[in-house]
């Protein structure tokens, strides 16, 4: 898991049924919406810009992501430590999220 130190960014949101984190890349055009989407639900969330990391806790951040079945592919969202979403999937957020 995540170590203390990360630095981990949190958005506030009116919406905060669901644990939501995003590991995103800070240049990257996919995650900038994905990020945007979850701000104009009003979506309570967590990122990490893994481009921003160190080596060891970009280590982490691979291991977490493969060892859930997940692609290293960006955005990923992990959604109540459970479920995993590459990538700008809209419908497939909306739908997990309950939006």
């Amino acid at each position: 898991m995540l170590s203390e130190k990360m630095t981990l960014v949190k958005v506030s949101g009116k919406n905060r049924k669901h644990k939501v984190l995003m590991y995103a890349l800070s240049t990257c055009a996919w995650c900038k919406m994905t990020k945007q989407f979850l701000k104009d639900n009003e979506i309570e969330y967590e990122y990490v810009d893994v481009d921003q990391c160190t080596e060891e806790e970009l280590k982490k951040i691979k291991s977490d992501i493969l060892g859930r079945g997940g692609s290293l592919s960006y955005p990923c969202l992990i959604i109540d430590e459970k479920i995993l979403i590459n990538g700008f999937r809209k419908d497939r957020i909306t739908e997990v999220l309950e939006i």
